[in-house]
């Protein structure tokens, strides 16, 4: 990316949130003159993304990820954004700004949209703001410390904390009873039971109830 004028499109359902991004950014080093485009939820995001043909594609893209849905065309969060604009705009720089510092969340992002830059809005202050976008602008990635420390504790747990059993946890948090898991796991019902077992054993409540397992896994920020 070698021009002074950059495109950025920013998504957040809090105005001021963006007039703060904007005021940040105004005192970039890199000698940029930014011009921002707002969107206010997934609607009127969508119909940005639509409207605008790829060559005048957006060169950075700021997106919330919890925003209110545009059912109409199934996208139902910042998530189905991202992916909306990688899909139509690829080389655009894509930076997830979330309020959510949930393991299990941060590393779905990791591995479903893969952005330039994941940072959780409680971590960062306007300098290291700052910072990562101009990390980014020179093709770096950058994640906030929030994101670094919880995803690598959670791959810490993947030893014990398989797929099946995080899809496990989190379909007893979504309230599925018991004897609905087999179809939704394409398990059986004692292989369920054995990674029950196993599951309490890990966060050492041995005689613990369903109920148990999802407290100590929101404990842990796995849910």
């Amino acid at each position: 990316m070698n021009k002074t004028d950059l495109h950025i499109l920013m998504i957040d359902d809090h105005p001021s949130m963006i007039e703060g991004y904007k005021s940040i950014l105004s005192f970039n080093d890199l000698g940029l003159r930014i011009t921002t485009t707002p969107a206010y939820n997934c609607e009127s995001a969508y119909n940005i993304i639509d409207s605008t043909p790829v060559f005048k594609a957006f060169d950075f893209a700021f997106v919330d990820l919890s925003l209110p849905p545009y059912l109409e065309k199934n996208i139902k969060s910042g998530e189905d954004l991202a992916l909306l604009i990688k899909n139509k705009f690829p080389n655009c720089k894509i930076v997830i700004l979330t309020s959510h510092a949930e393991a299990f969340i941060l590393d779905a992002i990791q591995k479903n949209i893969a952005p330039n830059g994941l940072l959780v809005k409680s971590d960062f202050t306007a300098d290291e703001f700052l910072l990562a976008f101009e990390k980014i602008y020179n093709n770096h990635f950058y994640t906030s410390k929030t994101v670094v420390d919880n995803i690598a504790e959670l791959h810490e747990k993947s030893v014990f904390l398989d797929e099946k059993n995080r899809k496990l946890i989190t379909l007893l948090a979504e309230g599925v009873k018991t004897k609905n898991l087999p179809q939704r796991m394409n398990l059986s019902i004692s292989t369920i039971d054995k990674r029950k077992a196993q599951i309490k054993h890990f966060f050492k409540i041995e005689k613990g109830s369903d109920e148990d397992i999802i407290r100590e896994a929101k404990k842990h920020g796995l849910i």
